[in-house]
């Protein structure tokens, strides 16, 4: 495994849920690329626990699995 499937993993079972900015990191996008996806309905599922928004591990790696293309042109 590479380090950020042993990062998620170790996400999985520890504390599932991240915080936006860790979440924002996980995926390489800056936070306010996040925050506008979370605005537009476009970005991974999120809870709002309190005042923070949270991704759980597994809705982050779903979204960028759905939105994964390419690839085989070389």
């Amino acid at each position: 495994m590479d380090d950020t499937a042993d990062r998620a993993q170790a996400a999985r079972e520890t504390c599932p849920f991240l915080t936006a900015k860790q979440a924002a990191f996980h995926l390489g996008l800056a936070y306010s690329t996040l925050k506008r996806l979370r605005q537009t309905g476009t970005g991974p599922k999120c809870r709002l626990h309190g005042r923070t928004w949270r991704y759980h591990i597994d809705d982050i790696e779903a979204w960028s699995a759905a939105r994964a293309r390419g690839g085989d042109r070389g």
